[in-house]
């Protein structure tokens, strides 16, 4: 196969979709086939300039320019956005051939419908790798302009690109579900997990250099890791630190980015119990995972089947149990319940928040190992062997 891949962060890059792309990328061109990934000189997490083009274990990795005005700021993100799109989109046109494979993925949004029109003139098979489901999400977190005119106009676009590709990888059944809503055939549809680092596992606290520098004295850790967007309620978050106060011994433990890291870092102003961190790199991330003892994932149940947060693949590879804030009718809640790796806490009913918490605390030493090992044999269905293994599959079949 020939396959070309585009999305915004690639590897060096730490975030979630620059790594996922780039051990997919790495894998296909180890068995052989063909691949180029077409993404920005920018970096998600650090101001640093990539090289335009270079080869990154067997992967061709060409750089476009574009401006980078960074996350701060709606119009200076929506620029960004734009600015990337229209170089990717030149630059896909130009290097893709006849009967290539070409993997969108969703950063930018609608990048999908730049990528299904050059499928479409070179005669190429177009691949959605669904990681969210734009305009829904802006409609889901408020944006009025999402459920107006511009909101369908964009929604038909991107609903053209989903039912002109080849396939499309979604993460969940939910997901699934609304793209059959949108006339997706169900033979172009299937659902693909993702999964985190093949490396992660779980290190023991004593053994762990960043549990004593991040919490030492701490009896119990609550850590969250990652970005923490609108789409992960950051208000709620910081409204169910507050309320955890008083759990004695209870220390927050927030690693990584994110708009709402804002109201995080307030918090730990006010002598809350918090501790901060940046984004960890990859050969780190056994340590960093490894160090609270619980896991919070949280997630607006508006975005329920529009969004599948991809740190709790990572939590699991790290054998933690999960505290989860959301739906709890919701696909996370589901998979926590199914299969018992931790606690759901509903997000419309913050006065359970305190004494749930309490409880989870004070039960961990009789149970956290219970939902630890819970937690380490519900990885293994997301094992990255597995997921690759499903991925290729995929694209072979095509």
């Amino acid at each position: 196969m020939r396959v070309v891949a585009v999305n915004r962060f690639y590897a060096p890059d730490e975030s979630a979709t620059a790594q996922l792309l780039a051990d997919l990328s790495e894998a296909l061109a180890e068995a052989g086939h063909d691949v180029v990934v077409i993404t920005a000189r920018l970096s998600y997490s650090a101001a640093r300039d990539l090289p335009a083009h270079e080869e990154r274990r067997g992967v061709a990795v060409r750089r476009v320019w574009s401006t980078r005005f960074g996350r701060a700021r709606l119009a200076g993100r929506m620029l960004d956005y734009l600015t990337f799109y229209l170089f990717a989109v030149v630059t896909l046109l130009v290097t893709v051939r006849r009967g290539d494979i070409v993997i969108a993925k969703t950063d930018p949004p609608m990048i999908s419908v730049g990528a299904w029109a050059v499928a479409w003139i070179r005669r190429a098979r177009l691949v959605n790798w669904c990681q969210d489901l734009f305009p829904e999400v802006a409609g889901a977190l408020g944006m009025t302009w999402a459920n107006g005119i511009a909101g369908r106009g964009l929604t038909a676009l991107r609903d053209r690109s989903l039912r002109g590709a080849a396939f499309n990888a979604v993460l969940n059944a939910p997901m699934r579900a609304h793209l059959l809503d949108a006339g997706v055939a169900p033979e172009r549809i299937g659902v693909l997990p993702n999964w985190c680092d093949a490396a992660i596992a779980p290190v023991a606290a004593e053994a762990n250099p960043l549990r004593k520098e991040w919490a030492a004295g701490a009896t119990c850790v609550i850590g969250y890791s990652g970005n923490l967007g609108l789409a992960h309620m950051p208000d709620r978050v910081a409204a169910l630190v507050e309320a955890t106060r008083a759990v004695d011994g209870l220390r927050w433990l927030f690693v990584g980015g994110g708009a709402g890291h804002d109201r995080i870092r307030r918090l730990a102003e006010t002598k809350a119990a918090v501790t901060r961190a940046p984004y960890q790199p990859r050969e780190r991330l056994s340590l960093s995972l490894s160090a609270p003892d619980i896991h919070l994932v949280s997630l607006d149940p508006a975005c329920e089947g529009l969004i599948m947060p991809s740190k709790l693949y990572g939590v699991l590879a790290a054998g933690r149990p999960v505290l989860f804030l959301g739906d709890p009718d919701g696909s996370v809640a589901r998979e926590i319940e199914t299969h018992g790796f931790g606690v759901v806490l509903a997000a419309d009913r913050p006065a359970e928040w305190a004494a749930r918490v309490a409880e989870l605390v004070a039960n961990l030493p009789d149970q956290g190992a219970a939902m630890a090992a819970a937690a380490r044999a519900r990885h293994i269905h997301y094992a990255p062997d597995r997921a690759i293994a499903r991925w290729t599959s995929a694209l072979e079949s095509l």
